[in-house]
């Protein structure tokens, strides 16, 4: 049986970080995702092989992630992308629409090349109010578009935003806009939940 490659492609949210950890070992929801995806498929008995690769950069915004789509994801025979972008070009104030094009056109390029697409709302942010309301504009564009596509939506800001004030859970936030270690985490469980542990149970039958 072919492999399954998922390609984790985004900014620093996706790089992960190891100053936030106790240990010199990498911090990222790619990483995470990995293991829980192994540890299900351990328990399945199953002989379905997962990767996931992390394509995260550091500062990217979405207009890198576009022009490094082919190299990043097309050209790494990729069978799924996750697409998490949008935290860095609304901290530099770019126009949500803006952002939501970028990403539906790295939807429809997947697409295009028999890649699964699974789109990601932008999580939440700590100390930094003003960035909050374009973070929800933002999601909703991500969430509208995806349900035209018919392709999975990861909703990161639900998954780690306190529901009562909408900003980023302090027991996830390392720095008000990076996650630490039980951010990191608590990323991965939520992907694993809502996508990624049917599609294995499916790959399995």
């Amino acid at each position: 049986m072919k492999p399954m490659k998922i390609v984790a492609l985004g900014d620093s949210l996706t790089v992960g970080e190891t100053g936030f950890s106790d240990s010199d070992e990498s911090v990222s929801y790619p990483k995470y995702l990995e293991t829980l995806a192994k540890q299900h498929l351990t328990s399945l008995q199953s002989s379905v092989e997962v990767t996931v690769v992390n394509r995260g950069i550091n500062g990217d915004l979405t207009s890198g992630m576009l022009d490094r789509f082919s190299r990043d994801v097309v050209d790494e025979k990729a069978d799924y992308v996750i697409i998490l972008g949008g935290a860095n070009d609304l901290g530099w104030g770019f126009d949500p629409a803006m952002i939501a094009h970028n990403l539906t056109t790295m939807y429809d390029a997947a697409l295009n090349k028999r890649i699964v697409p699974v789109a990601c709302s932008v999580p939440s942010i700590l100390g930094f109010d003003a960035l909050i309301p374009p973070r929800l504009r933002l999601n909703r564009m991500i969430r509208t578009e995806a349900e035209k596509r018919n392709i999975h939506l990861v909703d990161f800001f639900t998954a780690t935003a306190d529901p009562q004030t909408n900003r980023l859970s302090e027991d996830y936030s390392a720095d008000g806009l990076h996650l630490n270690t039980k951010g990191y985490q608590q990323m991965s469980k939520y992907m694993f939940d809502k996508w990624l542990r049917a599609l294995l149970d499916e790959h399995t039958k």
